[in-house]
Parts: structure tokens; sequence; C-alpha cells
């Protein structure tokens, strides 16, 4: 584990996010194994929320209608996306549910843990944390900028997308310049691992 000089009554809070095949897991991961940081992934948050006994379920439910549930009960996730992806009202309902009680969960958890004095950082990775105003309840973002060519192989290899389904998602996102505009820290992971590591200590070292 990294020592660092950070005061224990002080807890930097840092969003993580970038394109899709940026390799945020890769960067989350080193600073998991290397720092004292609370991790929260904020579509494992969701995923939470919508499950029974979360506070989006019934909301969502009662939205979509019993058909989006498997027979244990839990949300089809892809039954609820070829629904709601069709419909840009419904989706925009379905995440009017979801997204605040996401920030809602993260600030609450930021409040608990810096009280509890346990972590040096708190670390949220979203990829929708511009769009979705994370700038204003974190000390700073940070973008994991790849080359979209290594991204698009990466995605073939790993999840098995076509070009077509690549090229959709990319147009959907934001570009290089947008992403770099709001985040302090840009870690270039189109490299080898280690390459971003170093980038990650830099950032991460406290200023003199």
């Amino acid at each position: 584990m990294k020592q660092n000089n950070i005061q224990r009554n002080f807890m930097k809070t840092i969003g993580i996010t970038g394109g899709i095949g940026a390799g945020k897991s890769t960067v989350l991961d080193y600073i998991k194994d290397n720092y004292n940081a609370h991790i929260i992934i904020a579509d494992i948050l969701a995923y939470e929320l919508e499950s029974p006994g979360g506070i989006c379920y019934d909301s969502i439910v009662e939205l979509l209608g019993s058909e989006i549930l498997k027979d244990d009960g839990y949300i089809d996730k892809k039954r609820m996306a070829s629904g709601i992806f069709k419909d840009p009202e419904l989706l925009k309902q379905v995440n009017g549910i979801i997204h605040p009680a996401v920030k809602e969960h993260i600030l609450s958890t930021i409040s608990r843990e810096r009280s509890a004095g346990r972590y040096d950082y708190l670390i949220v990775e979203a990829a929708l944390l511009i769009e979705e105003g994370y700038e204003s309840i974190l000390d700073e973002l940070w973008y994991v900028r790849t080359d979209p060519e290594i991204r698009r192989k990466r995605l073939k290899v790993s999840r098995g997308y076509s070009d077509e389904k690549i090229d959709s998602i990319f147009s959907s996102q934001l570009s290089d310049t947008e992403y770099a505009a709001k985040c302090k820290v840009i870690i270039d992971n189109s490299g080898n691992p280690e390459e971003a590591f170093k980038q990650i200590d830099n950032a991460l070292s406290p200023q003199t």
C-alpha cells in the first residue's frame, strides 16, 4: 500500500470516466490494490438499487410493467433495455428514477466515509459523470483516454462487438475534447499498463 501525507480527516473524492473500452477497470484495480481507497462503480450501484428491495425497484416495475421481470423477480436488463431505448421519453423517465438515486447514495457514502476517516480517497467510476454534473460534488474528475482503434480492438476481442455496434456507441459518447475540458487529470491508457500506473502515481502524489 502506497503511503501519502493526506491528513486522516480529509478524504479526496475523485470521479473516473472515459469511453467504453478505455480501460477504466485497469485504473480502478491499480488504485484499489495500491492506495487506501473506497471504490464505487456506478453501474454496480445502480444494479443494486434496481434489485428487489432496492429503492428504485418498485418505481421501475410500476413504470415498465411486470413483463420486464425474470422468474426470480429481478429485472431482466435486456428486456428493459429493448423497451426503453426505442422510446426516448420512457428512457428519460427511467433515468429520472435511477440517476438521482445513485447520486444520492454516493453523496451519503461520501458524507459517511468522511466522518469515519477510514480512507484517503473515495473513487467514483461512471460513464456519465460529466453529463450528470458530478464535477459539482466531487473534488476532481479524471479522464481515462485510449486511442479509438485500441478501444475498438479491445471491444471486438473482449465483448465480440461488431464495427457497427462500436461506431454507434462511440458516436453516443463525448469526444476527447469534451472529456478533457471537464477533467483535471488525463490518464493515457494507450500504452502498456505500467505507463498508466506511473501517471496515476503522479496524480495521487501529495502536492508540495
